[in-house]
């Protein structure tokens, strides 16, 4: 009997995993896919390797959400009265070294003139040190280095440090001193990418915790406390991105850039999916107070995570598309 059960669990868990991989994969075209349909009839023109630039993109933002949520999610699980002590293996040191690769080549991208470098001759580092772009570069690939290996030490708590100079240095790199008033831009995509990393990135932790506890009450306890927390986060990655996008899109042209730009389609396709997000949050809160047993409310905030990483996916597409500036 208990073989059968085993059998059955092991089926279940290879389903999910396939599961996993499947919407893994999947994620990882939109970015690599994404241009192309974007830009179809609008009259605009991607820069070379667009498509590379947005697969690195969605690993650098995904590297930056997995151990800022799984410290989020760590602090919320040692408020829980009676929590087991066990935890789920941290994926920092990993998340932080494909961080890591992926601000390197980035900042590859940059020596190259924001070409892809066709050889090591092409890039030239020297000149990272040149500009602006080139020195935030810099920044996030030693910064991702240095949380690995905070991550990696006796004190993981420390990465948090080296994580904000990642936010920062991404959220000066996506408004250029050119733009009009750049710092609220930039405070703008600072707020945005803290509450999303958090929202994202502690969902997940929180679900690997569950599954390591596998004790009702603490795991109750444990989704709840995270559900007040990321309702306020959702307040913030929306408001932030509203004021975002009429920044970039003034109201007034808001309706045609939506369906007439790469930008403002692929922004569209966000605002869907975060909609879907959001539809999914509330199904887990309401299971999470009217259920008998509250872990059932895991079903959707799984839905929810797969979600999010394809929020995460479409967002590295986002920034790698021409921004239709229109002042």
């Amino acid at each position: 009997m208990n073989s059968g059960v085993g059998a059955a669990g092991a089926d279940r868990g290879g389903r999910r995993a396939v599961a996993v991989l499947v919407l893994v994969a999947l994620a990882a075209l939109i970015p690599l896919l994404g241009p192309s349909p974007a830009l179809h009839g609008t009259g605009e023109a991607a820069a070379p390797g667009t498509g590379g630039t947005a697969l690195l993109r969605t690993v650098l933002f995904a590297a930056l959400a997995v151990p800022a949520g799984e410290l989020f999610a760590r602090r919320l699980a040692r408020t829980v009265p009676g929590a087991p002590r066990s935890a789920p293996r941290s994926w920092s040191v990993a998340a932080n070294s494909a961080g890591f690769l992926a601000a390197l080549a980035l900042a590859s991208v940059v020596a190259t003139g924001n070409l892809l470098p066709g050889g090591l001759a092409d890039i030239d580092v020297g000149g990272l040190y040149d500009s602006r772009d080139g020195r935030l570069a810099l920044v996030e690939v030693n910064a991702f280095l240095a949380a690995a290996l905070c991550a990696a030490s006796g004190r993981p708590g420390t990465q948090v440090w080296p994580l904000a100079a990642v936010v920062v240095a991404e959220a000066l790199r996506a408004h250029p001193t050119t733009e009009y008033s750049p710092l609220l831009g930039s405070g703008l995509a600072l707020v945005h990418l803290v509450c999303a990393s958090l929202w994202a990135g502690g969902l997940l932790h929180v679900l690997r915790t569950l599954r390591v506890w596998r004790t009702a009450r603490a795991g109750g306890v444990l989704l709840a406390r995270y559900a007040r927390v990321a309702l306020v986060l959702l307040v913030a990655v929306t408001a932030t991105g509203v004021g975002s996008s009429l920044r970039r899109m003034p109201p007034e042209t808001v309706l045609g850039q939506l369906t007439d730009t790469a930008y403002g389609r692929v922004l569209l396709a966000k605002v869907v999916l975060v909609a879907g997000v959001a539809v999914l949050a509330l199904w887990a809160r309401i299971r999470l107070a009217r259920a008998a047993d509250p872990l059932t409310a895991g079903t959707p905030a799984r839905a929810e995570v797969y979600a999010l990483g394809a929020v995460v996916a479409v967002s590295g597409l986002l920034t790698a598309l021409p921004v239709p500036i229109r002042w």
